[in-house]
Parts: C-alpha cells; sequence; structure tokens
C-alpha cells in the first residue's frame, strides 16, 4: 500500500497530454464539507446533533506553461490557425466554450486520479518579461458521472 501521494507525472483532458504545468502552481482547491449543527435548549453549551449537508469537493486549479497552438486549443477551444498537424497560430473562441470530459492526473507517487466528468476553463494570464513565461491559468470543475458513483477516485498507476 502507498501511504504518499506527491509529484505531477502527467495530465491529460479528454485523453490528450496537458503540457507542462508551472512549478508549485498544482492545488486541489474545492470547499470542505459542509454541515448543520441541531441544538437543544437543554443543553446550551455544545450541540445535541450535527448533520452532514454536503460532502467536501475538489476544483483544482493549475497554471499551463508550456503554450504551444494545439495546447492552447486543448484548454481554451477556439481554432488553429493553418494546417493541424503543424499549425502556424491560434485564434481565441468567438463563442461561449464549454470543455467537457475526463481528467486523469498520474502522480510521481505511482497513483492515478481519475474524475470522469469534468468541466475545463481557462483564461491566458501571467506577465510579460524576461523572467517570466506566459501561462493559462486553468481549473477543473467536477461534476458526478453521467452514470451515478463517485466524483473523482484514486488507484494504483496502471501501465500500458
Amino acid at each position: 500500500m502507498k501511504k504518499f501521494i506527491y509529484g505531477i507525472a502527467r495530465l491529460t483532458f479528454n485523453g490528450v497530454v496537458i503540457g507542462w504545468i508551472e512549478k508549485g502552481s498544482f492545488d486541489w482547491g474545492g470547499s470542505k464539507g459542509e454541515k448543520v449543527d441541531v441544538e437543544a435548549e437543554q443543553v446550551p453549551n455544545t450541540p445535541v446533533l450535527t448533520l452532514v449537508t454536503k460532502n467536501g469537493t475538489l476544483s483544482p486549479t493549475f497554471n499551463l506553461i508550456q503554450l504551444d497552438y494545439k495546447g492552447l486549443k486543448q484548454v481554451a477551444g477556439g481554432t488553429l490557425v493553418g494546417p493541424e498537424e503543424a499549425p502556424t497560430g491560434w485564434k481565441a473562441p468567438a463563442d461561449l466554450v464549454e470543455l467537457r470530459g475526463e481528467s486523469v492526473l498520474d502522480f510521481v507517487s505511482g497513483q492515478t486520479w481519475t474524475a470522469s466528468n469534468t468541466l475545463l476553463m481557462s483564461n491566458l494570464a501571467g506577465k510579460l518579461t524576461l523572467t517570466e513565461v506566459s501561462k493559462m491559468e486553468c481549473q477543473l470543475y467536477i461534476n458526478a458521472p453521467e452514470d451515478g458513483g463517485a466524483p473523482y477516485e484514486i488507484n494504483d498507476t496502471v501501465e500500458g
């Protein structure tokens, strides 16, 4: 049994590897679970019951720093300029973009995180200097799978 999870080995969205992720930028995000305390007049110091109303959630954020044209289209939509196999540019989407699909994160420690129903949103960010690179700030929103079940899972990585 592996007792630690660490290091990003690879992140894919809809089966395509997303490029390099800026060091230190990946954050699980999300929110803690929610609850409601039930209180009684006869017990003034503490709740008599705590009801769980919502499980905790994840909403990972990360900065993509490898900005080739195909990668820009993958995380932001839009269109490529030139031939698909060797594009010479990228045009931002003119219409509302909804990029949905499976997200898979392989860890250096030998496990894989999978969320089958995610929404990927991103925006161009960063500073234009000689000491930094531009980036796409990305966020994954995890939705319930269409067939029900767990919103995400972590398993030992299966090579192949």
